[in-house]
């Protein structure tokens, strides 16, 4: 690879021409409930809408259409946590192209199987590995020995020029100047591909990147001033969590990015959720980025226009509830403890109707009582309204001499009992 290499306007307005009759512009919509509440203009590029519900299409579609017929018989190989999948097998599908997918084996099912319905039979799954980087290497060996095209989820020519239509949909949509661009971040080609185009389009547009806390890959390389691989990551947001960004994208992202901030798992839950609630809007966790960071720049955007990249919408229902337990950890309204409660009678009762306020809620309980023990250990999860309650929560935990251990805090136990 070219490590010189940066997108120029020719290259995305081509890419834009593959893309014809393939991939129709997804709408820029402006959101009044978030316009309201940061008293701006907010509109969402809703990636979520394309056929297979992200923009992976747009650069997987680019880099297999242009391969010569030889490249095309001997089929394509790819890794992939599930979108870039997605687009790769309606890529095959569309184009009569055989092709085989490894992803990881933790990638939800949801994603797995609209895989095998878009590759309808073209595609062959191979689940490797817990993460891309595994699922990654088994791909690149695969390619090596069966002479597959690989497909690079991101850090490919091709891939950062179909992903950068992205860009050239927005300005052509927006109608008027745009001051801030928030893009999320795995690997780095969408926002390798926007950002090139807008920094020769929309100089003047502030760039910021949005990567999950937990997988800090690009923000760290460029902090550090090279590519750095995280030994670990949280996988939870799948269509973001990467190890280690792309050779390309990390020296095009340094170039674009007017800032690169991160966004706790757990604020992305919430963002999900508010967006289901408020919007009817299904977005998966990489989906909700971009809107999760707006709360970090809430007084820079007031009255400005700004776009907020919806990058997929490809969520598991099955996820539902991690996603309201990790949203209500992070707003402080769900909290755990080992409680142990004295071996008699009453001990339950006083502790329900002395020590819970009239709004707490118990929502997990775990008891197991020890015939030669005093007291009997017990695992308690409780939701409250206000974040305020714990602190009274506690105090009446004290005043009642309870003896307890505040999980929330321990990661170690938490983990393990939870």
């Amino acid at each position: 690879m070219n490590k010189s290499y940066y997108p120029e306007l020719k290259d995305i307005a081509r890419a834009k021409l593959n893309l014809r009759g393939v991939v129709d512009d997804s709408p820029l919509q402006e959101n009044r409930n978030l316009s309201e509440r940061y008293n701006a203009r907010i509109l969402l590029k809703r990636e979520d809408l394309l056929v297979v519900r992200s923009y992976k299409l747009r650069g997987a579609y680019n880099k297999i259409v242009s391969l010569t017929e030889e490249e095309r018989g001997k089929g394509v190989v790819c890794a992939s946590a599930g979108n870039h999948a997605q687009g790769v097998a309606y890529a095959c599908q569309a184009l009569g192209i055989k092709g085989k997918i490894y992803m990881p084996a933790t990638t939800p099912r949801q994603k797995i199987t609209q895989v095998r319905m878009f590759g309808k039979g073209n595609i062959e799954i191979v689940l490797k590995g817990d993460t891309f980087d595994e699922s990654n290497f088994a791909a690149l060996s695969d390619s090596r020995k069966s002479g597959r095209c690989f497909i690079h989820p991101f850090d490919d020519p091709l891939i950062i020029e179909g992903q950068g239509t992205v860009g050239l949909e927005i300005l052509q949509q927006a109608g008027q100047p745009i001051d801030y661009l928030f893009v999320p971040i795995g690997g780095g080609g969408l926002i390798s591909g926007v950002g090139s185009y807008f920094r020769e389009m929309s100089p003047s547009t502030r760039i910021i990147g949005v990567e999950p806390a937990g997988a800090p890959s690009m923000k760290r390389s460029i902090e550090e001033g090279k590519l750095v691989s995280l030994e670990e990551i949280d996988k939870f947001v799948d269509g973001a969590a990467v190890q280690t960004p792309g050779k390309l994208t990390f020296e095009i992202c340094r170039k674009v990015t007017d800032e690169i901030v991160l966004v706790h798992e757990g604020k992305t839950c919430t963002k999900i959720l508010e967006l289901y609630n408020q919007d009817a809007i299904v977005v998966e966790p990489a989906g909700a980025l971009a809107i999760a960071a707006l709360d970090h720049y809430s007084d820079q955007i007031r009255g400005k226009t700004v776009v907020c990249i919806v990058s997929g919408s490809n969520n598991d229902i099955t996820r539902t509830e991690d996603i309201k337990e990790r949203s209500l950890l992070y707003e402080g309204l769900k909290h755990y403890f080992i409680v142990r409660f004295p071996q008699r009678a009453g001990a339950l009762r006083i502790f329900t109707d002395q020590v819970l306020g009239p709004t707490d809620d118990i929502t997990f309980f775990e008891y197991r009582k020890k015939t030669n023990r005093e007291n009997g250990p017990a695992v308690i999860g409780i939701e409250l309204q206000n974040k305020d309650d714990l602190t009274r929560l506690i105090q009446r935990l004290d005043k009642h001499g309870f003896i307890y251990e505040y999980l929330n805090d321990r990661p170690d136990l938490f983990q393990i009992l939870i």
